[in-house]
């Protein structure tokens, strides 16, 4: 595939790499340049496209849990702080 450079220094980027990586209008692109002169457009992704990606640990904490917490972190004798 090619591609021209207008005198903008605009590119038209290849409709199969935009399918490919799920490019559409008013996304936003990340390119890596290597030293080996090669460069790597990968499409720059929200925050929100993470979400899911990692499976919880164990289910959600209610609020009494974290009123029992508090209770048994607090009842925990702790040692002293050292002044300075």
């Amino acid at each position: 595939m090619q591609a021209v450079i207008t005198h903008k220094g605009q590119v038209t980027i290849p409709k199969a790499v935009r399918e490919q990586l799920g490019l559409r209008p008013g996304d936003r692109v990340k390119f890596f340049m290597h030293p080996d002169g090669s460069v790597v457009l990968l499409p720059k992704l929200p925050a929100s496209a993470l979400r899911g990606m990692l499976k919880p640990r164990r289910g959600r904490v209610t609020i009494d849990d974290m009123t029992e917490a508090v209770i048994a972190g607090a009842s925990v004798r702790t040692p002293a702080r050292k002044r300075r």
